[in-house]
């Protein structure tokens, strides 16, 4: 983290990060980036961002199902794709570090498109909302 010349830690609100791997389609795939709100107030259903609590390290992406003892219970939205709290258990709260407010896919470009026109293509179809899943908590819950 950046420091002020006080030495203070400054946090961003904002920031970007990129997907990788199967265990949150078909909501994120693989190399999709995401809109990251450090920070925000965490609800039951919120895709969120949180350092895993066996590699604090590393930096994963889940879905909040609810609050239990010992912080967050985070499930996959692909449940055969990847570790989530069936493995290691309620994530402490400070572990947590964001919300994903939205995911937008890598831009290419193809030989003679136009820039504008490329821009504009992208934008339409690349760049979604990731909404919260208020149902997801009752039928996540059942696995």
């Amino acid at each position: 983290m950046p420091e002020t010349a006080e030495g203070q830690e400054v946090r961003a609100l904002f920031g970007v990060a990129e997907v990788e791997g199967p265990s949150m389609v078909p909501t994120l795939y693989q190399g999709d980036r995401v809109l990251v709100r450090y920070g925000a107030r965490v609800r039951p259903g919120h895709v969120v961002v949180l350092r895993h609590p066996l590699q604090q390290n590393l930096l994963i992406v889940k879905r909040a199902v609810g609050l239990r003892e010992g912080g967050w219970w985070v499930l996959a939205d692909n449940p055969g794709a990847g570790a989530d709290s069936t493995v290691y258990g309620a994530v402490p709260e400070d572990l947590v570090l964001g919300v994903v407010l939205a995911r937008f896919r890598p831009r290419t470009t193809r030989p003679g498109q136009r820039p504008l026109a490329g821009a504009l293509s992208w934008a339409l179809s690349a760049v979604r909302p990731v909404l919260s899943d208020r149902l997801a908590p009752r039928r996540l819950r059942a696995r």
